[in-house]
């Protein structure tokens, strides 16, 4: 099947031929749908925390910070072409539609405006603005999300990174240090160090913290080999074999590399600014503290269980009503131990107001339990898409996680990925089709087998940017 270079070419990515050969027989065979039984909704699989129970919550973290070690994990490796996807359509045929009528009206109310008015001649017409934004000049088409610039202040515009430092801060660093580690692409490294390397040090002052910035890629050995219609190896114009990044699920192994008590998962773009940041505070310590008192104790009935005196009736009651864990009739202490037993995570859940988006689920398991995840469209099979209609929420990819062991050993979080979970998507190289192939998602099929907890948040803390137009919203202005 494979030529002496296709082998070659294999072993420079790190993976071996019969890993690729795996690959394409996922191709052939698909990925099952997920045995999704209901949306998960307030009282049904969504905790609903009453203004109270929110401080209390947050109060519990904030006197347990000072002796954990807390990390902030960033996925931002990914370009921000699709960010400005409008802007790239008017280049290529020239007609002017709605976006680029209101980017061009309102030009001087985005914050990176006084660096673009610096690049440009007085006489600038629209496509020669348009060009400077995506290319030459601030080449955003080019950067990735983390390096362009989100908001202004009176002191001077932020980039995302930088709002991920005042975020961070804020409720990443009980002990006097801010850890934040990002994920990045090669090509952007240097991109990113130099920003930060710059910045770091002054917002270290402004909030009293030390920070300890961490990087990672995602590694060439999680690439999936591409295939054509046909579902046979896709071959460039060279003749070479055509890998892709396998998506944020390939990022599971940079997870499981953290060594933290509590990792706070978020994605790059979903920053505010300083005025709007109180409630992403108060609810990301909030789940935080629920998370701390759920992981005490589950530990204490894995104690009680491995002791022999365990009441587990009483233990199958916490699984089903503090976990979110349906549990199948005469379940046995085996059982319960083996639930109990894995990585936690506490997830916000924003109520469904047409934002883009997987959404919390309950799916059924092989082992007869029924547990929460967080489900994609494409996961679903198309005789279960209505029961998405039924969804009051959906996921804004707020996580906050435990991967440490009762005994304060760590899990080792490929384990609990189900590896069925993956899917196909149709993309492009060289303008022929191709069918490509992502890895189970990092908050969806690479956290399936994970204890998940469902918690409302407010939708202000939700401030995604998946256009540039989203920059004229009120929570980035």
């Amino acid at each position: 099947m494979f030529t002496e270079n296709d082998s070659k070419q294999i072993a420079r990515h790190g993976l071996t031929p019969e890993a690729v050969a795996r690959q394409l027989e996922n191709f052939r065979r698909g990925f099952p749908a997920l045995k999704v039984s209901r949306a998960a909704s307030p009282g049904d699989g969504i905790r609903v925390l009453a203004p109270g129970q929110v401080r209390a919550a947050a109060e519990r973290y904030d006197a347990a910070a000072p002796g954990l070690r807390a990390v902030k994990f960033v996925p931002a490796s990914g370009a921000a072409t699709r960010m400005f996807r409008d802007l790239y359509a008017f280049l290529g045929d020239g007609e002017r539609g709605g976006a680029i009528d209101t980017l061009l009206a309102r030009i001087r109310d985005f914050a990176f405006w006084p660096e673009l008015e610096a690049l440009l001649p007085p006489d600038a017409d629209a496509r020669r603005t348009v060009d400077a934004i995506v290319n030459e000049g601030l080449g955003y088409g080019s950067q990735p999300k983390g390096l362009v610039t989100f908001h202004a202040y009176p002191e001077g515009a932020r980039k995302a990174v930088e709002e991920h430092l005042a975020e961070g801060a804020q409720y990443a660093a009980g002990d006097g240090t801010a850890r934040i580690h990002f994920t990045v692409s090669p090509e952007h490294m240097e991109g990113f160090r130099a920003l930060l390397d710059a910045k770091a040090p002054e917002y270290g002052r402004r909030y009293g913290v030390c920070y300890d910035i961490g990087f990672s890629v995602q590694e060439p050995s999680t690439d999936t080999i591409a295939v054509d219609p046909d579902n046979r190896p896709f071959r460039t114009g060279r003749g070479e074999l055509l890998f892709r990044p396998a998506g944020h699920g390939a990022l599971i192994g940079n997870l499981d590399r953290i060594d933290a008590d509590v990792i706070f998962v978020k994605n790059i773009d979903n920053v505010t600014t300083d005025a709007r940041r109180g409630d992403t505070v108060l609810y990301k310590k909030a789940l935080a503290g629920l998370l701390l008192d759920l992981r005490v104790r589950a530990d204490e009935w894995i104690a009680r269980l491995d002791a022999g005196d365990a009441d587990t009736e009483a233990a199958a009651a916490f699984v089903e009503r503090e976990l979110c864990v349906k549990l199948p009739a005469g379940c046995d202490a085996a059982l319960l131990r083996r639930v109990l037993d894995r990585p936690m995570r506490v997830c916000g859940m924003v109520r469904n107001e047409g934002e883009p988006g997987g959404g919390p689920f309950w799916v059924a398991n092989d082992d007869g339990t029924e547990s929460l995840q967080i489900a994609e469209s494409s996961q679903i099979a198309p005789a279960d898409r209505h029961l998405m209609q039924s969804a009051t929420h959906f996921n804004p990819v707020d996580l906050v996680c435990c991967v440490r062991r009762a005994g304060g050993g760590k899990y080792d979080l490929k384990e609990f990925v189900d590896p069925a979970t993956g899917f196909i998507s149709s993309k492009s190289s060289e303008g022929r089709p191709l069918r490509a192939q992502e890895l189970p998602g990092l908050w969806n099929g690479a956290m399936a087998r994970w204890i998940t907890v469902f918690v409302d948040v407010p939708v202000t803390t939700f401030s995604p940017v998946k256009t540039v137009l989203d920059l004229l919203r009120p929570e980035h202005r």
